[in-house]
């Protein structure tokens, strides 16, 4: 199985000035996160804006990326769904494309029970030869996945690991202690990368790394060497940054940061909107304080 890394970026969707998808930017995009510090990247997540995308778009985004990136690093296509019948399309399609793994978010709005949970990723990966990683973020999907369904649902062959957004690092302990050691632990909070390592966690899907993703990649290289302290004083460095992103809801800042730093990514889509423009200079004065890794020039 590929290897997919420790390091992977929740990469925005880029809008042209009309609201419609901008694939030659994404391509560009995905190449320059390549180049600064990322092992790969994840479209169609939170950070991509899914709810707002439609299957059309996500398939197309699916094969421009794949196409520029080639070997040169991992794409792995959000495919979940609160519809177990559409996740099991959009994941048939993503596999046809040859995109390298899938992630599978906690359905939303349903409220599923565990035992539904269970079931529903079960279903999704048996029909799959793709690498599935579990996706839990309850501060966006209500339900949450216990530890005891992510136990079960480790030994199922393809579900390789999870990004683990709860914030909850107690779960993250147990998961880690009650699963195979190639069953994979990212972390999905920036913040929380650093203690998810301490736990044995494996890596990070980030948004930070968009703008800082060679020092993100330094402060986990630096872990794994035993260089603590590197990695402590990297950390501490970034939490304002990391802190700043979230100032209001992902990728709102993210694509502002983007845009200011001279790669432009567009709007969000609606019901998104700009940062007001209180939060737009606290964006801009945080971008001041830090070497942006991102190159951008276009030939990426």
């Amino acid at each position: 199985m590929k290897k997919l890394g420790r390091l992977l970026t929740a990469m925005v969707t880029p809008f042209d000035e009309q609201g419609e998808v901008d694939y030659e930017q994404a391509k560009r995009l995905a190449l320059a996160l390549l180049n600064s510090g990322s092992d790969g990247v994840l479209l169609v997540g939170t950070t991509g804006e899914s709810p707002t995308l439609t299957r059309e778009e996500e398939k197309r985004l699916f094969v421009e990326v794949k196409s520029a990136v080639g070997e040169r690093g991992v794409v792995i296509a959000g495919t979940g769904s609160n519809n177990t019948a559409e996740a099991l399309r959009t994941t048939a399609a993503a596999a046809q494309i040859g995109v390298d793994a899938c992630l599978l978010v906690v359905p939303y709005y349903n409220k599923p029970t565990q035992e539904g949970l269970y079931q529903h990723f079960m279903t999704v990966a048996e029909s799959t030869s793709l690498p599935c990683i579990l996706y839990n973020v309850p501060s966006r999907t209500v339900a949450s996945l216990s530890v005891d369904t992510v136990i079960r649902l480790s030994h199922i062959d393809n579900i390789i690991g999870i990004k683990e957004a709860s914030g909850n690092l107690n779960q993250v302990a147990k998961i880690i202690a009650n699963t195979d050691e190639d069953f994979l632990v990212w972390s999905g909070n920036d913040g929380d990368t650093l203690p998810i390592l301490a736990l044995g966690g494996y890596g990070v899907i980030s948004v930070a790394s968009h703008l800082v993703g060679n020092q993100i990649k330094e402060m986990i290289t630096s872990f794994i060497e035993g260089r603590t302290a590197t990695a402590a004083r990297i950390h501490r460095h970034l939490m304002p940054l990391v802190d700043t992103l979230f100032i209001v809801s992902n990728p709102s800042p993210v694509k502002y940061a983007l845009n200011c730093v001279g790669l432009a990514v567009g709007k969000p889509r609606l019901p998104l909107v700009e940062p007001d423009a209180k939060t737009a200079a606290i964006i801009r004065d945080t971008l001041k304080n830090y070497q942006i890794d991102l190159p951008i020039a276009s030939d990426t």
